[in-house]
């Protein structure tokens, strides 16, 4: 027996929305991924980020030790390019 158009629109309708449903499904598991991933990057930049501070106040401390005049004008100096480059 055939079927009635009004039957055919609602079989196409139902084929159309299970095929976004699938395709919305696949979108939300790349964009996870995605954001993991991102999450993942942060986090790294992040432990870097401390080791590096560590690093500079390590050297910073023992610069203000052994040279606290020389340390004094080279934080001058860059906090003045630091204001030139504000100002601009």
């Amino acid at each position: 027996m055939a079927q009635s158009p009004y039957e055919r629109t609602t079989d196409q309708y139902a084929d159309f929305t299970d095929e976004r449903t699938v395709q919305a499904s696949k979108m939300t598991a790349q964009t996870q991924d995605a954001t993991n991933r991102l999450v993942e990057q942060a986090r790294d930049a992040g432990t870097g980020m401390q080791e590096v501070t560590g690093n500079m106040k390590g050297a910073l401390d023992k610069s203000l030790h052994d040279q606290p005049l020389a340390t004094l004008a080279l934080t001058a100096i860059v906090g003045f390019f630091l204001g030139a480059i504000w100002k601009m």
